[in-house]
């Protein structure tokens, strides 16, 4: 199961939104003060460590791009957190986020709408 620290997420959310980009490319899409070339360098070189990233060397410098997608690391990462906080219940996160949020009525009735379109598709 793939786990990043918080640079290393901020680090993938770049690269997954410009898809490749040089150590400067990712560097400059931090906010001001950006973190220094180093910093991110090595934060890169632990990803591609990790095999979570990986290159395309031109001469002496090198393109990263993501080898995972967004989606796939959302997917695990969501997985994770239901199965180490909700014993992997459904039902205990709907009831954990009904109790902690004010919901939106209109966002009750699309959640319901979305779970009568999977109980219609698991029932074919």
């Amino acid at each position: 199961m793939i786990t990043l620290t918080k640079a290393e997420e901020r680090i993938m959310q770049i690269l997954w939104d410009i898809k490749k980009g040089f150590i400067k490319d990712i560097q400059d899409e931090f906010p001001d003060p950006k973190p220094p070339y180093n910093t991110v360098s090595t934060i890169v070189r632990v990803l591609v460590k990790k095999e979570i990233i990986s290159f395309k060397k031109y001469g002496n410098t090198y393109q990263y791009y993501p080898l995972i997608s967004k989606e796939e690391y959302s997917k695990t990462q969501m997985n994770r957190l239901v199965n180490t906080y909700f014993n992997n219940s459904f039902k205990k996160v709907v009831n954990f986020f009904s109790e902690n949020k004010d919901i939106d009525i209109n966002e009750v009735d699309e959640v319901l709408r979305m779970l009568e379109d999977i109980k219609k598709q698991k029932g074919k």
